[in-house]
C-alpha cells in the first residue's frame, strides 16, 4: 500500500475516533495501518503534509470543539474533557489560541470561528465560519430551471452566468444592489424529486423597483451559518461545497431552516488568489 492510501486511512480513522466514536486515538492502532514505529511515521507525516500529526490532531479537535461550542449549550467542561484537555483551563488556553476568542466569547452570534477541515491529502484549504441573524432579505434577479440529472445543472449554471455576464443582465443586478458589502447571490431551490430540477437564481438585494424581466424573492429572517471561501472562481467555491459535503453535512450540528441555500459572489477580481466568495447554509440555532 502506498503512503498516500495509508495516510488517508489514518486520516479516516482519526475522523471516526474524533466525530463518532468519541474515543482516544489509540496510538498502536496508528502503527498497524502504517506498518512502521509511530515515530517513523510521525516524521513522515510532517514531511509529507508541512505539519506535525500532533498538531494536527490539535487542530481538528479545536474546529470540533467549535462546532460544540456554537451549536449546542455543553458546558466548557464537558467539551474540554470530551476532546482529551485535562482540565477546562487548558482547554480554554488552547481554544482562544487557536480561535483567537474564548470559548465564552464564541458563543456569540457574530464571531468568526477558525476551521482546520478534515485533511485530504491532496488538499490543504482552511476555511472560517460563523452564525449571522439576518432579517428578511429581499431579492431581486433572474432565475432559470435546471435539469440534476448526471448533474446537468453544474455545467448549466456556469452557462447562466456567462449568459448573464454577456447581455448585461450582470451590471444591471450589480447598479441595483443595495447590500454592503456590494455582490451577487446565487440561488438554488430544493430539487423536485419527480421532474429531477432545480431552479437557480442570481440575485441580489435591493430596496429598487423590479426592473421587467426580473422577479422577487423574500427570504425571511434566518440564522445562516456561513462559510468565507478564498481564490479562484469557480474552484474555490467548488472546493467549499466539497468540504461542506464531506464533513460538516456529516457532522450537521444544526437543523437546516426552510430557506433556500446560497452563494454570495464579492464584486472583486474573481481570478485573484484573495477573491472572497461565501456559502449560505440557512440553520435553526438551538434554544
Amino acid at each position: 500500500m502506498e503512503w498516500n492510501e495509508k495516510l488517508q486511512i489514518i486520516i479516516d480513522y482519526v475522523e471516526n475516533h474524533l466525530q463518532r466514536d468519541e474515543e482516544p486515538i489509540d496510538i498502536q492502532e496508528i502503527t498497524q495501518i502504517a506498518e512502521c514505529s509511530y515515530s517513523f511515521f510521525q516524521k513522515v507525516f510532517s514531511y509529507m503534509n508541512g505539519i506535525s500529526f500532533a498538531e494536527y490532531l490539535r487542530f481538528r479537535k479545536l474546529t470540533l470543539a467549535g462546532y460544540d461550542i456554537k451549536s449546542t449549550h455543553m458546558k466548557v467542561v464537558d467539551i474540554s474533557y470530551k476532546y482529551g484537555y485535562e482540565s477546562p483551563t487548558s482547554f480554554t488556553k488552547a481554544f482562544q489560541i487557536f480561535h483567537g476568542v474564548s470559548p465564552k466569547q464564541a458563543r456569540m452570534s457574530d464571531v468568526k470561528l477558525r476551521i482546520y477541515p478534515k485533511m485530504q491529502i491532496s488538499s490543504k484549504q482552511q476555511y472560517s465560519w460563523r452564525i449571522e441573524r439576518q432579517s428578511a432579505l429581499r431579492m431581486i434577479g433572474k432565475s432559470i430551471k435546471l435539469s440534476t440529472i448526471n448533474h446537468a445543472h453544474y455545467q448549466g449554471i456556469l452557462e447562466f452566468w456567462s449568459e448573464c455576464q454577456m447581455n448585461g443582465t450582470y451590471a444591471q443586478l450589480m447598479a441595483l444592489d443595495s447590500r454592503h458589502p456590494h455582490g451577487i447571490f446565487g440561488m438554488f431551490s430544493a430539487e423536485n424529486e419527480e421532474t429531477h430540477d432545480i431552479e437557480y437564481s442570481m440575485m441580489v438585494c435591493s430596496n429598487k423597483e423590479i426592473p421587467i424581466g426580473m422577479k422577487e424573492i423574500i427570504i425571511l429572517a434566518s440564522s445562516w451559518a456561513i462559510f468565507d471561501c478564498y481564490g479562484p472562481i469557480p474552484y474555490s467555491i467548488r472546493d467549499g461545497w466539497k468540504y461542506l459535503q464531506e464533513e460538516w453535512l456529516i457532522q450537521y450540528p444544526f437543523q437546516h431552516a426552510p430557506c433556500p441555500e446560497l452563494e454570495w459572489y464579492s464584486a472583486g477580481n474573481v481570478y485573484s488568489q484573495n477573491y472572497l466568495s461565501q456559502i449560505w447554509i440557512p440553520i435553526i440555532e438551538e434554544e
